[in-house]
């Protein structure tokens, strides 16, 4: 991964953080809610519950991070603002991602937030260092 900064390999290691949140939601819910109706076009809602509803919003809120850290990296990236700094916050970003989905399958409240908010600082501080 010659020339490519920290920064992007992060963000290749979110991304394939999403599809592992992909298949570790659809399966439970797969049990949960049975294959016929999720191969279907599921006009009729059934919403999930447990730990199967938790993986899977903590997979959503993974995507809407992952859009703002993908500004972030790229800001980085074209400002070639890339530092120690901007490379430690996107090793924070990605490891505060990777505890964020069990805390969240299991339950955890205030741990789980917590780890949310280190992920969200590091991407902001990422991006105050790229414009700063």
């Amino acid at each position: 991964m010659d020339g490519m900064t920290i920064e992007i390999q992060v963000l290749g290691w979110a991304g394939l953080l999403a599809a592992a949140q992909v298949i570790l939601a659809t399966i439970p819910a797969n049990l949960q809610l049975g294959s016929p109706y999720l191969a279907s076009a599921r006009d009729e809602q059934r919403p999930l519950s447990g730990i199967p509803a938790r993986l899977d919003r903590a997979f959503r809120n993974h995507l809407e991070g992952l859009l703002l850290f993908a500004v972030a990296v790229v800001t980085v990236t074209l400002a070639g603002a890339a530092s120690p700094l901007t490379e430690g916050c996107a090793l924070a970003y990605l490891a505060a991602r990777i505890v964020y989905v069990p805390l969240y399958a299991f339950g955890v409240p205030w741990l789980r937030t917590l780890v949310w908010a280190v992920g969200f600082v590091a991407t902001i501080l990422m991006l105050l260092a790229a414009l700063f």
